[in-house]
């Protein structure tokens, strides 16, 4: 005899707002899109999650490992998470005997989830996530994560700055800053590719602190200045969200009219798979838009200190970078003083007066040639980072790369995962 539906019991997906710093990671990898987020929380839908695990190692924090036992009919809605500051308490057997659910009653292996096909309206789309690896390249150094905590309970870390530079040519407007944290005698060690956040203080138009805002770390493992114990941020004002419409940025603009002298919360470092290779021979390709260019100085400066030193031999180092004008581009000056035989670059500008719209994926598609030769090389290693929106027409070009030479790419895009080769942080 079947089970009544309101006895079923699901082991229901959640996600900490406590803890999750909103860096995208999940929704952005979830293969049936059972996670969404608003400005307050990112939260799993339990009519569609199938429990297939794959956010699961991504998320930098942990904040993405979380289960209740939960009747299926009272499973929490979408508009119950969003409204959470922290995660309700595991149901007690006697709320679950309320429910009807009877001790020894078995949870549900895997909820009945809507196919990623029926979510979008009938047609299968390309998941440029499902080629995103998860695993770092086999010769990169360990990684230290999630250090400092953001809550009063955990160990929690103040940073001060050192400095505060715009990097970028416009006005007040678009400005990016360049900002360097010292952290004293606080251990604090970081790879290229890492990220941290900054808490900014205060609380917001309801009464609450404000989460936590992710940043890639702009800087090299040594320091933003060698030997030192600082790392350095890309930040650029935000006054207008992703339609264009007014906002100002809370923790964007708390850290570009920082001075130096001040101090900030900082919680991580995150991160343990968008890390450089350490071999000598290794390729390193870049790709990347706006602040998305923080990981790329940090790997690219690292480089280029190795061979200074004159003791080590690195393999080829390109660089694909894309901004709405160059004179919102972080870093143009010094990117165009570094020498041609030690990185490759091609810049992509999409909006110059009087010239067609340019992108990353153009620019790569130019260097067909060269791109195809090192997909199919082993020692050669993708990184993307920027917009969410570049990520599809960045991995779509590398697919159409391949397929022009003669490549497989469902094998080519298979190992690229399973080796650690192509590594997408996109927000």
């Amino acid at each position: 005899m079947n089970a009544p539906a309101e006895a079923l019991v699901i082991k229901q997906h959640l996600i900490d707002p406590e803890i999750c710093i909103r860096c995208n990671t999940c929704e952005s990898i979830c293969p049936v899109k059972a996670i969404t987020h608003d400005s307050n929380n990112y939260v799993v839908d339990a009519e569609i999650c199938n429990l297939c695990m794959d956010c699961i190692s991504p998320c930098p924090t942990g904040s993405i490992d979380n289960w209740r036992t939960m009747p299926r009919v009272r499973a929490y809605s979408l508009e119950e998470q969003l409204g959470w500051e922290s995660l309700p308490a595991e149901l007690s057997p006697e709320q679950l005997a309320e429910a009807g659910v009877e001790p020894g009653t078995q949870v549900e292996a895997v909820p009945q989830a809507t196919p990623l096909s029926a979510a979008v309206s009938g047609e299968a789309v390309f998941n440029s996530a499902a080629y995103g690896a998860v695993l770092p390249p086999w010769s990169a150094a360990h990684a230290y994560t999630n250090l400092y905590g953001p809550k009063a309970s955990e160990k929690t870390l103040k940073a001060t700055v050192a400095g505060n530079v715009r990097v970028t040519e416009v006005g007040k407007d678009y400005d990016t800053h360049h900002i360097v944290l010292d952290f004293g005698t606080m251990p604090f060690p970081v790879l290229e590719g890492q990220s941290i956040a900054i808490v900014p203080p205060g609380v917001d138009a309801n009464g609450r602190a404000h989460h936590p805002r992710q940043y890639s770390i702009a800087s090299p493992r040594n320091g933003e200045r060698p030997g030192y114990n600082n790392l350095s941020l890309t930040i650029k004002r935000v006054l207008e969200d992703h339609q264009g419409n007014p906002v100002r940025g809370v923790a964007s603009n708390y850290m570009c009219d920082l001075q130096v002298g001040d101090e900030v919360q900082v919680i991580g470092p995150f991160g343990a798979s968008f890390l450089m290779p350490n071999h000598p021979k290794s390729h390193i390709v870049m790709i990347c838009t706006g602040t998305g260019s923080a990981p790329m100085r940090a790997m690219t400066e690292w480089r280029r200190r190795l061979r200074s030193s004159g003791k080590f031999e690195g393999g080829k180092l390109m660089l694909f970078f894309g901004a709405r004008t160059k004179e919102e581009l972080p870093y143009f000056g010094p990117l165009q003083s570094l020498p041609k035989d030690f990185i490759d670059i091609s810049f992509a500008f999409s909006r110059t007066p009087g010239q067609p719209k340019r992108y990353v994926q153009d620019t790569m598609r130019e260097r067909a040639a060269d791109l195809a030769a090192l997909l199919s090389d082993p020692n050669a290693f993708f990184y993307v980072c920027g917009l969410k929106a570049m990520e599809e027409g960045v991995v779509l070009a590398l697919k159409d790369i391949a397929q022009g030479a003669g490549l497989n790419w469902e094998t080519t895009g298979a190992s690229l995962k399973r080796e650690g080769r192509l590594h997408l942080e996109t927000y």
